[in-house]
């Protein structure tokens, strides 16, 4: 249990920030979180230490890249291409999503994604009955963080508003040290790994300790 939330069985699902394999081409060498400078300092290992520590034992865990479904979100099959990861039944679930999403530029597309969202969360939900906790983007995206939320608090998810942490340069990898690419260089490093990690948790405390259901927020 983690603050009275059961965490025996943890599962992520994120992009590059959450997984990403060795990149030679773009500099990047690691296995785990973009560009954290190690396993244990990305926030997905972060955040498992905190819930051991809690807890008394380790969690199982899993933690998958689902950048395509980002990429394809109106037509990925949850149930092909997530069957592992439905399949581990998690007690708490972690999705970092949206910054490969293309742009929404229309309310059709915003609507599409919200809905796709929607499904996904509902489809882990069907395999037993986890606390989800959805995160915005790392860099803010009015339009994506929106419906994110939106799509979180319609199946009671906890929503994590990870807008300002992106906003700091000095939450970004290149603050800490050189990388020859950009896109890599932008990525969260140490400081915003753990910055990342810390708003999950104290999100988690906080629904831990309430004893009332979650409210919506304000419309937009």
């Amino acid at each position: 249990m983690f603050h009275g939330i059961k965490a025996d069985k943890v599962l992520f699902l994120g992009n590059s920030i959450t997984l990403h394999g060795p990149a030679p081409a773009i500099g990047w060498l690691g296995n785990w979180g973009m560009a954290a400078s190690t396993e244990d300092n990305d926030y997905v290992h972060l955040v498992l230490k905190a819930i051991a520590k809690a807890a008394g034992k380790e969690p199982k865990s899993m933690v998958a890249n689902v950048a395509d479904f980002e990429r394809q979100f109106e037509t990925y099959d949850l149930g092909v291409g997530l069957k592992r990861e439905l399949a581990f039944r998690a007690d708490l679930v972690i999705v970092a999503i949206g910054e490969n999403v293309p742009a929404l530029t229309s309310e059709r597309a915003q609507n599409a994604f919200q809905a796709s969202v929607v499904r996904l969360l509902k489809k882990l939900q069907e395999k037993g009955d986890p606390v989800i906790v959805v995160r915005s983007c790392f860099w803010p995206d009015p339009a994506k963080d929106v419906r994110l939320q939106a799509a979180c608090w319609a199946v009671g998810g906890v929503y994590v508003d990870a807008g300002p942490l992106g906003s700091d340069p000095a939450n970004q990898a290149r603050s800490e040290r050189k990388f020859s690419h950009d896109g890599v260089a932008g990525h969260p490093g140490d400081k915003g790994m753990r910055a990342l990690a810390d708003a999950i948790l104290s999100a988690l405390r906080r629904r831990g300790s309430s004893k009332d259901p979650p409210s919506p927020p304000p419309r937009s």
